[in-house]
């Protein structure tokens, strides 16, 4: 008798294909495989959890049932891909998830011919389905689009303006609607599944477009009235009346985690001309693992933990974060102003306003993943007499910027734009990194726009912020803990455009703008070891600059360089163009600018990143040696 143990059926696949060998009573055993093994993965790298849990069995039903990677199946936002990536070649590599050369913790399409499409961003997976959707159509290929978009992602405008808009794909794209908040379903069972196998089924469909043929020769106002009875009658049973009014054939909803629901529906969909098609599945976050789905906000996304106690292997002490910093520095002030308020686009706790929210909830503001709405929201609030912060990640804030500008730009209204994730972010790489934000506020009319370099600078700027009636004000700052500097008890309202001077020199200058300040003081501190005295300068503001301190920095020194956390076009430029416009920029003054590099820099330890870009303390002090004039053999000398 052989009692070797069974090879683990996970160990067959490498690829969607030779899923598809499988016995369909044995994907149950597969899903579970799977489950355990990106458990097993994100406890090693850290990463999202929850998100992937709750779809192991959708994942293997779409591959099982479609034809990837001629179907193209979109992830929105792709947090929930981990699965995905290791039922499509990437399994050898999971364990690299979110590091240095390693797997996009999101779908990426260099990464994959089964990542179609890269997201990071919520929302934006119909709309990309229906344009591989409509290029098959013209182009006359074969193949589906599988748009899978989560609930919450739900509430972002630019998936109704998708589904407005989809009816001309036809049954060429599928939408899958991956419930797992409950928020829209109501409860799922036999009966449900039952439902959803029938209207999904090819005989159903075609009765029903027999039906319709039939009607469509009747008098015009029978004919309506039938259509509209049937679709009653289904958004009764079902809850689908509101995609059906959008164009979709509403399936659902079904139980996401039974395969034996899962996969008759998909086959029929599959199968059928009845489209665009919405099938509505209902997901539990942290599914088969009891931690995450006790907890499923704590376990959203995690550090590296041990998966026998789920305990997160979480540095202890230290600095706090600075999104808790401004959360809590907000409620405070918030204490005696009864005008300040916060407006969060689905990330409470990543923001702060989550410490702000528990003192004050009913001025707290969590508007989902509606960037845009909240900035008008806000515009709203400001018109009226209050004083909103709208708390939102600078790389999410891109999504509002027509809002910035029309509606709170151009009407000069006081909001306070809290800006979180500024700069680089690590893990989560290109897609959230915080790059354009200087560049994008600063050329605004209107605007003031200030960058933390520290803990206390930031509770300074929040307090700032409030004050501050004339106009719009953001202040950006990075992810992560800060510096450790005490935060003083009473905080200091800044003069707007002033920055501030914190070493004195006198043949450089280093005008820094947020927290590369550390950086500049340890290359100050090389500098001055080689007798080349060194003022270093926190900026604070990049619009309205100091156009004070940056004169006596240009009359006063032979090197003035500018450093900041951003893409081109951010303090750097406006030096630059005010020293141009002013006649400082004289035939013996070195001006030189560093900044963030013309390219998307994938994930990474933060401090490899901005030894990527260049930003780090060395890479200052060789900036001002060659501005000087040393070359290269002298700068390797003094630099040993």
């Amino acid at each position: 008798m052989d009692n070797r143990p069974e090879t683990p059926l996970l160990d067959t696949v490498n690829l969607p294909a030779d899923l598809r060998k499988i016995d369909r009573d044995k994907l149950r055993q597969l899903a579970d495989e799977l489950r355990t093994e990106m458990i097993d993965a994100v406890g090693t790298t850290g990463g999202h959890l929850g998100s992937g849990l709750g779809v192991v069995e959708l994942t293997v039903a779409i591959h099982y049932i479609f034809n990837t990677p001629e179907d193209r199946l979109i992830w929105d936002v792709g947090h929930q891909c981990y699965p995905h990536k290791i039922l499509t070649g990437r399994r050898d590599r999971i364990r690299t998830l979110r590091q240095g050369g390693g797997l996009s913790g999101f779908t990426k399409r260099s990464e994959s011919e089964y990542d179609p499409f890269g997201a990071a961003h919520s929302s934006t997976s119909i709309s990309a389905g229906i344009g591989f959707a409509m290029a098959n159509r013209l182009q006359d290929k074969p193949g589906r689009a599988i748009a899978v978009i989560g609930d919450g992602a739900m509430s972002a405008g630019m998936a109704y303006e998708a589904m407005n808009n989809a009816e001309q794909a036809g049954n060429r794209l599928v939408v899958i609607l991956n419930d797992n908040d409950m928020s829209i379903a109501p409860p799922v069972g036999g009966l449900s599944a039952y439902l959803a196998r029938v209207v999904s089924s090819g005989e159903y469909l075609g009765l029903r477009s027999l039906a319709s043929k039939v009607a469509k020769k009747m008098h015009r106002r029978i004919h309506s009235s039938l259509g509209k009875a049937e679709e009653f009658t289904r958004g009764m049973v079902t809850g689908g009346t509101l995609f059906e009014e959008l164009g979709f054939y509403y399936v659902g909803p079904i139980d996401g985690h039974n395969l034996d629901h899962l996969i008759p529906v998909l086959e029929n969909v599959r199968d059928s001309d009845q489209g665009p098609v919405l099938i509505h599945v209902v997901t539990e976050k942290g599914k088969g693992y009891k931690f995450a789905e006790e907890s499923a906000d704590k376990y959203h996304g995690v550090s590296k933990f041990d998966v026998i106690t789920g305990e997160q292997k979480k540095s202890k002490g230290g600095p706090p974060n600075y999104q808790n910093v401004f959360g809590e520095t907000l409620a405070k002030l918030a204490e005696t102003d009864t005008r300040i308020c916060a407006i969060t686009a689905a990330m409470p706790g990543g923001t702060g306003v989550d410490k702000f929210a528990k003192a004050h909830p009913e001025r707290s503001f969590d508007v989902g993943i509606a960037e845009q709405h909240g900035v008008t929201f806000a515009a709203g609030l400001a018109a009226q007499g209050m004083r909103p912060f709208a708390a939102i990640y600078s790389t999410f804030l891109q999504r509002a910027y027509d809002q910035v500008v029309h509606d709170v730009a151009i009407q000069n209204l006081p909001v306070r734009f809290a800006i979180d994730r500024a700069g680089l972010v690590g893990a989560d790489g290109a897609t959230h990194a915080g790059s354009f934000d200087i560049t994008y506020l600063a050329t605004l009319p209107n605007f003031v726009v200030m960058a933390a370099s520290d803990e206390a600078e930031l509770a300074h700027m929040t307090y700032t912020a409030a004050e501050y009636d004339e106009g719009p004000i953001a202040f950006r700052y990075p992810r992560g803990a800060g510096t450790g500097v005490e935060i003083p008890e009473k905080l200091q309202k800044l003069e707007i455009g002033k920055g501030r001077i914190v070493k004195e020199g006198s043949k450089v200058a280093i005008l820094s703008l947020g927290t590369r300040l550390g950086e500049a003081l340890e290359a100050a501190e090389q500098l001055e070891a080689r007798g080349l005295s060194t003022t270093v300068a926190d900026m604070r503001f990049a619009k309205p600059l100091d156009t004070a301190l940056i004169e006596k920095a240009m009359r006063e020194h032979e090197v003035v360089l500018t450093i900041e956390e951003g893409a081109i076009g951010g303090i750097g430029a406006h030096v630059l163009t005010y020293a141009s416009d002013s006649g400082l920029l004289d035939e013996g003054l070195k001006v030189r600018t560093m900044r963030l590099p013309d390219i998307f820099q994938d994930q990474d330890d933060p401090k490899k990143q901005y030894d990527e870009a260049g930003l780090n303390a060395p890479h200052i002090l060789d900036t001002v040696l060659a501005a000087l004039r040393h070359n290269s053999a002298g700068v390797e000398e003094a630099r040993a």
